[in-house]
Order: structure tokens, then sequence, then C-alpha cells
């Protein structure tokens, strides 16, 4: 949670601004009605409620769409209007319905439990050189047991400006659920600040990460329970093995925020979330009250559990798990450059980072043993004024070195010209996750070799070469790749043919077309029309339907270098569930 503090009905982030969501007692049930849990407080959305339902979650496609169904059939029966539905981390719904509506709804046998929708808010710097020593004084230098390679990191917040340098093109936009689009764009900044310190190549404690932005709150850093649960539902549902998730957010205790995260804890998601700072019992928040997140309380540079203002403090106690540097940390600034920010939503990015490093260390590891490396490593009765929380400030050089250094990985494109034997070549696509690419190595298939990141060559003849690439990175180690090039034009060729695979997650549907082929092996380009309207082009691309029932005819078009081309179709059929619809190819 971050310093600037906003006094709205909101889901707070984790940082300075204050966690303020208080959900209140049970409401009173009546015979036939069931209770709504946190009803009647001053951060409840009136008419907002999300809706658990029983049954097991699952990231099968034909679950979700069960789910979907039962959602629109139980959300229309009480007379409500469905909103986001979950599958994956949590069975069930948010729906915008009456008071005496929702408690009708709760009695249903098919409903676990009926719960207030609430609004929640934000809650190499000397944080870095905190965490790689065990004592004070501060080393002004950073060393880290490896980077982070192979691990990801969702950062589930106000999104990530995706293009600041210090990135390095590591972030990937996830999901929306202000906008309920795949556009997770930073509005705010708190977002961009937290995966700086997570990832960022100067501030971020995993310094090659991959980081992925998924936005649940808005322009003004708030945003509900509903849209958060979505988050974490969308994590569990697109995360790897080797993935950890950071919130730095909160709100008061939640029983269906804790229960989407421990069930993404369940199917494997490592979870790094903010203790918050109201300077109250950490058991009372969400989703630092859950039980196998890693919660994380903040610390300042003289080693005292952070204070920023009279009314703002670190949480603490029992539900706490271990501190992190939280008081005026230098990360990226939406839009570009740094500054400084505080807050648990600060701290919460380092054990985040930590986590990565671990998963780097031991990538098939399960989470409970991932928290446990991270805890058991601490360094213990550093802090002072901890309240009752354990006194264990992070530390990560003992995390584990990782595999050691990773190959490279060689790959190149090229362009040659019909009227005459010649190629362009380019490898600037090759890559090296732990390092840098030294040299480029070719051998053009005619006996002749080059070197360079782009090089070109002239053939004596037309014809079809065999094109090989080997890169070799700073301590020596080498990837090679191959592919086939027609230098010169000595016939049209044979056409190629058009095939795809289509996987769709709700709405938003990923398209591959990587099972084309030509007896060539000179496809030139990839033309998409996703049948509303919309085109795009690639080998592989994605496209959200938009939210109605329709079956749509996507067409897949592929031409080769002699204009020779082939098309192929699928149905996607689309069914709308309230604010969202889910799509599947036929």
């Amino acid at each position: 949670m971050s310093t600037n503090r906003r006094r709205v009905p909101a889901l707070m982030l984790g940082a300075t601004a204050s966690l303020a969501l208080a959900f209140g007692s049970v409401g009173t049930a009546q015979a036939a009605e069931g209770q709504i849990l946190g009803a009647g407080t001053a951060d409840a959305i009136p008419g907002s409620y999300i809706v658990a339902m029983k049954g097991e979650t699952s990231k099968d496609a034909g679950v979700r769409a069960a789910v979907g169904t039962q959602a629109s059939s139980l959300a229309g029966k009480y007379g409500g209007k469905l909103g986001l539905v979950y599958s994956t981390a949590f069975r069930g719904f948010a729906v915008n319905m009456s008071e005496a509506q929702a408690k009708r709804l709760a009695a249903d046998p098919a409903v676990e439990y009926v719960e207030q929708n609430a609004t929640v808010r934000v809650e190499e710097t000397w944080g870095l050189d905190r965490v790689d020593q065990r004592d004070l004084p501060l080393s002004n230098s950073y060393t880290a047991p490896n980077d982070g390679a192979g691990a990801t990191a969702y950062i589930v917040d106000t999104g990530v400006d995706m293009r600041h340098t210090d990135f390095g093109g590591r972030v990937t936009s996830g999901r929306d659920f202000i906008d309920n689009d795949n556009d997770a764009s930073d509005c705010q900044g708190h977002g961009t600040h937290v995966a700086g310190s997570v990832g960022s190549k100067t501030w971020g404690v995993a310094k090659n990460v991959k980081l992925v932005a998924v936005r649940v709150l808005n322009c003004q850093g708030t945003g509900s329970w509903d849209q958060v649960i979505g988050g974490i539902d969308w994590v569990t549902q697109n995360a790897p093995e080797a993935a950890v998730g950071n919130m730095s957010l909160g709100g008061a205790k939640s029983t269906s925020v804790n229960s989407a995260v421990q069930r993404s804890l369940d199917a494997g998601v490592s979870w790094a979330v903010a203790a918050g700072n109201e300077g109250q019992d950490a058991c009372n928040v969400s989703p630092a009250s859950t039980p196998g997140a890693l919660t994380v309380a903040a610390s300042d540079a003289q080693d005292k559990r952070s204070i920023w203002t009279g009314t703002q403090s670190s949480n603490y106690g029992t539900c706490v798990d271990l501190f992190g540097p939280g008081s005026n940390i230098t990360s990226t600034l939406n839009g570009g450059g740094s500054g400084a920010k505080g807050g648990t939503s600060m701290a919460t990015p380092h054990v985040a980072g930590a986590l990565a490093l671990a998963i780097t260390a031991d990538p098939s590891g399960s989470v409970s043993a991932l928290n446990d490396k991270v805890v058991s490593t601490t360094t213990p009765n550093k802090i002072t004024d901890i309240k009752g929380s354990p006194n264990k400030l992070l530390y990560v050089n003992d995390l584990g070195g990782g595999g050691g250094n990773t190959d490279p990985t060689a790959s190149f494109t090229s362009n040659c010209s019909t009227a005459e034997p010649s190629c362009g070549f380019d490898a600037s696509g090759s890559t090296d996750p732990n390092g840098t690419i030294s040299s480029y190595a070719w051998e053009f298939g005619d006996g002749q070799t080059g070197d360079g990141v782009t090089p070109s060559h002239t053939y004596a003849t037309a014809g079809k070469y065999t094109v090989k690439l080997t890169v070799t990175d700073n301590e020596g180690k080498t990837n090679s790749t191959t592919r086939e090039v027609t230098a010169g034009q000595g016939s049209t060729g044979q056409p190629p043919s058009a095939s795809f695979r289509v996987n769709c997650q709700w709405a938003a549907c990923q398209f591959d077309g990587n099972g084309s082929t030509d007896p060539d092996r000179d496809i030139d380009s990839y033309s998409w029309e996703f049948g509303d309207g919309q085109t795009g082009s690639g080998v592989t691309t994605s496209h959200s339907y938009p939210n109605r029932q329709a079956t749509y005819t996507a067409k897949l078009t592929v031409k080769d270098r002699s204009g020779n081309s082939n098309s192929a179709t699928k149905q996607i059929q689309c069914w709308s569930f309230g604010t969202q619809s889910f799509c599947f190819s036929q």
C-alpha cells in the first residue's frame, strides 16, 4: 500500500494508503433466508454480492462452462444481474441484486454462502542492499544467488507500465478486470512500482523474472473484492508451474478472498501478500490472514517496524510471516524513471522476488517447500517494535544459485530476393536468459560462413540452402538453429496448407498457426480473420470476442514467397454470462 491515502470506500493496496476495508459482522438471518457475510459495513458496496457455490474448482473448460451456466441460472432465479464468474481458484460469481434477494439466494441449496462485496484500495535501493546482508551498516551493493530466470511473477494490482525500459521487455499483459479486456496497463502507478521491486533490472530482487500484469484496481488505486477474486482466479488458471503472485493490497477479512488464495496455493501458485498499514493485527485483514500465503510486514532502514504517520504503520501479529524493507523504497515509476514509496506494498514485492529466486533454484519445489526456504533463511532478531510478530527479516543469499548458467537460444529470420540469389539474415531474436550473447556464427549452406547479428549473403546460383546460426554467450555456452531458405526464384513452388488450433479462456482466445505446412518450407505470411470484423497477423495471435452469444467463423490464410496461398476455418462458439462471455472452438 503506498503513501497516498484516499478515504474512499475502496479495496486498499498494500502501500501506505491505509487498508480501510472493514467487513462487519454477519447479518442476522431470517427464517427461510440465508445470512450475508460482511453485511452493513461502511465499505460495503450496496446491492453487490459475491456468491460461493458448492462444488470443486478446476481448470477444465467443461467445468468453466458448467459453472457459468449454473451461475447464470442462480442469478436469474433470484432476480439478480450476473457479474464475473469464477471456476479455478473460487467456484462462484458476483451479482447485483437487492439485500432481500441476496438473502433468499444465500438459502439456496446450491450455494455455500453469500458475502457482501466491498471496495478496496492500495495499501538499488536500501531495500535491496538490506536483504543480501545479515547485519547493518549497509554495504551499498546488492548480490543475489541467481536472477529469477525461469520463474514467472504475477502482479495483481493497478496494472504495470509495460513500456518502462527497466523491465527490458519482460512484462506481458495478462487480464484487466477493471475494463474487462486484455490490456493491463497502469494508469495509477502503484503496480508499476511494485513490479519494479520484484523484477526490474535496476531495482528488482529477481532481475530476470518474467512479469505478468493483472489489473484489479483502477486509476485511483481502488477496486472491489469481486475484481480481486477474478484476478486470483485468472492467475490460477493461467500460471505455469514455476509461478508466484504478488498482492500489495487488502481489506478487512474476507472469507471469499481467503478461500480463493488458498485454492490458488493448493493449485501450486506461491503468494506474497501485504500485511497492511493500519497498525493493527494482520489477522484482521485479507488476504494477509490466509495461512498458506507469505504475509509481509514492513521495516525501515534502521531495522524498525515501519511507521509512516501517526495513524499509519505496518500491521503486525501472528499472521505475519516475515518483514521486508518497506520505507522510502525506490523503484520504477509509471511513465518512466524512478521514485520512492513506502508501505507494506513495497515490502511485499521484495518477498515475491525472493520466491522467484527460490523457484529458479528449485523449479519443481512445492509451495510449502518454497515458503519454508524463504522463511527459514531469514535473518532473526533484527527488527524492533515487532508487536508479537515473528522477528524475521528477509535474506536472499541462502536461497540457492539455481542451475547455473543457462544456454542461450538461437533464432533468426531471413529475407531472400526472388530476382537474384541473395538473402539477408537477422538474429536479433536470439536470447540469453541470464547473460549476454557475445558472438553469432553463420553457415550459409554453400560452404561459406559469416558473423554478426544481421549479415547478408549472395549465393552463386538460385536454389534452396540450409542456413545454420550458432550463438555463444558470455560464459561460453552455445546454441544452434537451422532453417531452409530459397535464394532466387527458380519456380513458383508448391502451395502451402493452412492449419491452426484455438484455445479460449472465457472470451480471450489464443490462435496458433504452427500446424500450417509448405512443401517448399517458405510460408511468408499468416493472416487472420476472427469472424467479428477484426483481423490479425503472425504465426500466433490472440483475440477477445464481444460479450454476446454468437458463432464466429475464424479464418487463417497462409501465403508463401511465391504468392501461393491456402486458407483454413474454424467455428468459435461464444455464450454470454453477465459481464463475461465464454468461448470455445467447435
